[in-house]
């Protein structure tokens, strides 16, 4: 237990400073190519981060396609929306309002494009929505298929929608990193390239350190199977995005913090969830439809209060409550279904990583002797 919360600690480390290379080098591929900031936020940097938890279902599904490896899948697919719409966006809310103190203090307003979120959040609505109705198809294989192109024609859709949209140019970001060493300048692909890959990199690598022991700590302390696949995993696979959007908001780049989360919201409900839905029964638990439920209702009330220019930081702290009560709720239903099983490493654990649990040797039966018998006197 000591190694893995040292090894929790360190790959926290690895994730923020690659997420200081990632985003800055970003915002500097937008500012080459004259991408507004809902593109570079929306698109680039949410699929770039999107990746951690977008392998952990496919592994667990395509490699392990058994019950344990289907479940994981349905967990780390239904948990990122459901932490992304209420905790990460709760997160830049508590950002806003920490960093609108003090000598250099931002504003404490959200300076945000309304419309680029808010459409954002449209397409994850109706997405998302989709792939909840989707459980009503779990037994026709058919249908779910039909389900699962609609779902992955809708991203593409998207993406063109967002490049379509005419926005300003973001204002030029702090110098390169890469360029304070080799003094080329902040605008050369050749710099600008190496440093989003290096980055994107560290996040990958820490991502997947981070998911590994946090994990491992959760078995060691007996969480769970619900709790490990719907709520500790996307906290550790989340967190890419949670300390990019941080980053933005620390610096009132509030467009890019919060399209990084609404861009990886789409793409969660899209692609991640198709491949759910074709390839998994997708027969959704209780627990898992509740996250559903919620990660809607959250996106809806941002959209209407982006759609009004009334989202606050205030606002975005009810996603927190939300959370905190869904978790709760998530806990409840996992004790009334059965209470919680502690056990050694769970086969949800060992499918995630690809690793199969070893067969435990079987016990030697004695064998059986007939009863002796008295003989007739």
């Amino acid at each position: 237990m000591p190694a893995d919360i040292g090894l929790i600690l360190v790959a926290l480390v690895i994730i923020v400073l690659a997420a200081e290379l990632f985003t800055n080098g970003i915002e500097w591929l937008g500012q080459r190519l004259q991408l507004s900031e809902g593109v570079v936020g929306s698109v680039l940097a949410a699929v770039g981060t999107a990746l951690p938890e977008t392998l952990i279902p496919f592994v667990a599904v395509l490699f392990f396609g058994e019950k344990s490896g289907e479940e994981v899948g349905i967990g780390a697919i239904a948990g990122a929306p459901f932490m992304l719409s209420t905790l990460t966006l709760g997160l830049v809310g508590i950002t806003v309002l920490l960093c609108s103190r003090g000598p250099a203090a931002r504003s404490p307003e959200l300076q945000v494009k309304h419309v680029v979120i808010a459409r954002d959040l449209r397409y994850f609505i109706l997405a998302y929505s989709i792939a909840m109705l989707a459980v009503l198809a779990s037994p026709h294989v058919q249908v779910r298929y039909v389900i699962a192109v609609v779902l992955c024609l809708i991203y593409p859709l998207y993406v063109f929608k967002t490049f379509q949209h005419e926005g300003e140019v973001g204002e030029a970001p702090e110098h390169l990193f890469l360029d304070r060493i080799f003094k080329k300048g902040s605008n050369r692909l050749t710099l600008i390239v190496p440093q989003i890959l290096l980055g994107l990199g560290g996040i990958l690598g820490g991502a997947f350190v981070f998911v590994d022991h946090v994990e491992n700590l959760a078995d060691e302390l007996g969480f769970p199977a619900l709790v490990l696949s719907l709520i500790i995993s996307p906290i550790a696979t989340e967190l890419p995005e949670k300390i990019n959007s941080v980053l933005w908001a620390r610096q009132s780049k509030d467009t890019l913090a919060l399209g990084n989360i609404t861009g990886a919201l789409v793409f969660q409900s899209c692609i991640p969830v198709a491949f759910g839905v074709a390839f998994t029964r997708w027969n959704l638990d209780s627990g898992t439809v509740l996250t559903g439920i919620v990660a809607i209702v959250s996106a809806t009330a941002y959209m209407l209060l982006l759609e009004k220019k009334a989202l606050k930081p205030k606002h975005l702290l009810c996603g927190v409550i939300a959370y905190a009560l869904s978790v709760g709720a998530l806990i409840y239903l996992d004790y009334a279904d059965g209470g919680f099983e502690p056990a050694r490493p769970t086969e949800k654990h060992e499918a995630a990583h690809g690793r199969k649990l070893e067969a435990e040797p079987a016990v030697p039966s004695p064998p059986l002797t007939a009863p002796a018998t008295t003989p007739a006197e």
